[in-house]
């Protein structure tokens, strides 16, 4: 295997460890694993609006680890670009460990991904199956703590809750005796989709293990990420789609400010965003402060060329 087909630059000096950052005792705000959506990008425009702490979207770890063009295509960094964490789909200690030895130069730890509830991710054995099987959690997460000589390296699971909350809980001290730094908890089951999130759930996971936990799920404001963290006592909450609303939730804003759509251009830009990845993230960030109108208007754009000269002319950009 080699990691010199990936096509970043090594961040030499990583200034802020999320251990410690747990440690702290402020809230880390943190960006989550979002296919698609939390590329390099992305992740440069909310870490300008104080956020502490990005995934990378879901990497399946057979896939990085036997093919040249997965790992080009799915993994891309730079020096500003931490502390950054890779999450991984799998279900094989032997390839997350290889695929943990790849990322180890240029990450500050990996992420199994034990919450993901599509259909597909569960009949490849990846995702939210995994949180029935504390043997396979205990394996991978031995087998990388094994294989990558970084100490510091962090090792951490998201996961969603059991019907039966003790087995989360089970679950969740068992993968703290195995060596996990941290676990995120999505407070709903695999069948839950928009009901609300158990928050009580979360921090009764909390309050059975010593090692950081964050909180995940329906979070749209800085405020609401304090509630939460206060009330389930947790280290940091995660945050998906109030980020793709909101890039600039974390700093405190309401709703996206031009400024930060004004960013989003000219970071997406330098980096060469793809159209379609550059204009879907404009349409959530415009979706509070646009008519009906002008986003029919909008969001039949078809061309870089045709969005700058939209929000010049109607935004002052």
């Amino acid at each position: 295997m080699r990691s010199d087909s990936i096509p970043i630059t090594i961040c030499q000096e990583r200034k802020k460890d999320p251990i410690e950052m747990f440690q702290s005792g402020q809230l880390v705000k943190i960006c989550a694993p979002m296919v698609r959506y939390s590329k390099l990008a992305f992740r440069t425009l909310v870490r300008k609006y104080s956020c502490d702490l990005c995934y990378t979207p879901m990497i399946v770890a057979a896939d990085f680890v036997r093919s040249v063009k997965a790992r080009d295509s799915e993994f891309t960094t730079n020096q500003g670009d931490c502390p950054l964490i890779v999450q991984f789909a799998a279900n094989d200690a032997r390839l997350l460990s290889d695929a943990a030895q790849i990322v180890c130069p240029y990450a500050s730890g990996i992420d199994i991904n034990c919450g993901c509830p599509q259909r597909w991710a569960m009949a490849e054995g990846y995702g939210a199956c995994l949180i029935n099987k504390p043997e396979l959690i205990r394996d991978m997460v031995k087998q990388v703590r094994n294989q990558v000589e970084n100490p510091r390296f962090s090792v951490s699971i998201k996961i969603r809750i059991h019907d039966d909350l003790t087995r989360t809980i089970d679950l969740c001290q068992k993968a703290e005796a195995t060596g996990v730094s941290w676990i995120t908890v999505h407070g709903r089951t695999i069948e839950e989709r928009h009901q609300p999130v158990h928050y009580d759930a979360i921090k009764m996971i909390k309050e059975s293990v010593s090692i950081p936990v964050v909180a995940n799920g329906d979070i749209r404001s800085l405020k609401e990420a304090e509630n939460v963290w206060q009330m389930s006592g947790t280290d940091g909450v995660m945050v998906a789609r109030g980020l793709l609303a909101n890039p600039a939730m974390f700093a405190g804003y309401e709703e996206t400010p031009l400024k930060c759509i004004w960013d989003w251009v000219d970071i997406a830009l330098e980096l060469g965003t793809p159209f379609m990845c550059f204009h879907q993230h404009l349409m959530y960030m415009m979706e509070k402060i646009t008519s009906r109108q002008e986003k029919r208007i909008f969001n039949a754009l078809s061309s870089t060329s045709a969005v700058l000269e939209y929000l010049t002319d109607n935004y002052g950009i």
